[in-house]
């Protein structure tokens, strides 16, 4: 059984990092300090969206449509992967209002709360 590459340590949070590498056919072994992508940084949810993004070569429309969410939270899981690969997102306020519009469609708070969140946020 094969599992996911851990990128956080389970008891401190540093960064882990990847020290051997084994052949499953012949079984050798080379141990060393392994740099790893940044995609190997992405949760599974966000490898999954990196994917889909990819595949629907980036049309916000098409991605809305295949995941069945809304403008705001492709962008927001859009801003999400940005941060993760160490980029700069430049619209942090629109990602926040985007996260409070999905709360409320998801019936999670009230259409209040969510005025009062997206107020606070501007």
């Amino acid at each position: 059984m094969t599992y996911k590459l851990i990128n956080n340590c389970p008891v401190c949070s540093s960064a882990m990092k990847a020290t051997r590498l084994s052949c499953t056919t012949c079984g050798t072994v080379i141990e060393n300090d392994f740099s790893l992508s940044k995609f190997d940084r992405l949760s599974n949810e966000q490898l999954s969206f990196a994917e889909i993004f990819i595949k629907n070569r980036g049309s916000i429309k098409d991605i809305e449509k295949e995941m069945g969410i809304s403008y705001p939270t492709v962008k927001a899981k859009l801003n999400d992967l940005i941060k993760v690969f160490g980029y700069d997102v430049e619209d942090e306020k629109q990602s926040n209002t985007g996260s409070v519009i999905d709360q409320l469609e998801r019936g999670e708070i009230t259409p209040d709360e969510a005025l009062k969140k997206i107020k606070e946020n501007k």
